[in-house]
């Protein structure tokens, strides 16, 4: 029997790699986690000339997923300098109606965000569950990657900015002690008590600045970031790669351009920053649906 969380994913990954891969790219970023085993496949059905192509890993199970496909990796820190990926394809724990994304629930938020920020588009590709309009909204926790010896004093910040409960995420086996990432540092997970704010003033006028623990996306992602000992925040807000081109920036796009979510009814939702969502609808592709936000 096939899983319909599983062949949701697969649509959207297929849907995502048909309007988004350019066989004369020569570097694509490859996120983490089930998701993207299904880009892989989707890059790798096309049957196109891959040979020149060089694939960045976001850690150690992506690597092995670009290996495994007969695909040639390449470390991050071995691209050339001032070069950007022609595109990233990474999933998320959670989407927003603004594009901002949770991610970490996989341990690779480090280098998931080096890669998306270098990425001249980063491509979302998930499936409903993880479609949503604030964040916080199912995924109840935050992911951060903190330097081991600054971990206690890290949660001790959080508490102050309001969090219900942040923890030290542990390993598979508890009595290992605390899970480590790629980089040997450790993830904590913090709970905020509301969903957070898409942007930082809403229509009700809340700033979404810690007042009564209410957030706005990057308002918090500032805060977090500013701890002593924080990697990484798990949020990945405020441009995309389109929006720090235009800016002159290059690099340092956080959010996806695009985001794909498989439905369990075999379409699939399109989310475009600024834009209505789209259904594309698994028996006619051609055919669209607006939705409202």
């Amino acid at each position: 029997m096939v899983d319909p969380i599983e062949n949701a994913k697969r649509t959207a990954a297929r849907k995502a790699v048909e309007d988004h891969f350019n066989p004369t790219a020569r570097y694509i970023g490859i996120g983490s986690g089930s998701t993207i085993v299904f880009v892989v496949e989707a890059i790798k059905d096309r049957n196109q000339d891959l040979s020149r192509i060089l694939f960045v890993p976001t850690g150690y199970q992506s690597r092995q997923v670009i290996v495994k496909a007969g695909l040639q990796p390449i470390q991050f820190d071995s691209l050339p300098s001032g070069v950007l990926l022609d595109v990233a394809f990474d999933g998320a724990d959670e989407v927003d109606e603004d594009l901002n994304c949770i991610k970490g629930g996989g341990a690779c938020l480090y280098q998931e965000k080096l890669v998306a920020t270098h990425a001249k588009k980063f491509i979302c590709v998930a499936d409903q569950r993880k479609l949503q309009s604030r964040l916080l909204s199912k995924w109840d926790k935050i992911p951060i990657e903190v330097e081991p010896l600054a971990a206690h004093s890290v949660l001790q910040s959080l508490t102050t900015l309001g969090s219900q409960e942040a923890s030290i995420r542990s390993g598979q086996l508890e009595k290992s002690g605390p899970l480590k990432t790629d980089q040997d540092n450790f993830i904590v997970d913090a709970k905020f008590k509301h969903p957070l704010f898409p942007k930082a003033t809403t229509a009700e006028g809340v700033e979404g600045a810690g007042e009564d623990r209410h957030w706005a996306v990057e308002t918090l992602a500032k805060e977090i970031k500013q701890i002593e000992g924080v990697l990484s925040v798990g949020l990945f807000c405020g441009t995309n790669g389109y929006e720090a081109e235009k800016a002159g920036r290059g690099a340092g796009g956080q959010k996806p351009v695009a985001a794909y979510f498989g439905m369990e009814d075999g379409s699939v939702v399109i989310r475009k920053a600024g834009e209505k969502d789209i259904v594309v609808n698994k028996q006619n592709e051609d055919k669209t649906t607006s939705l409202e936000n």
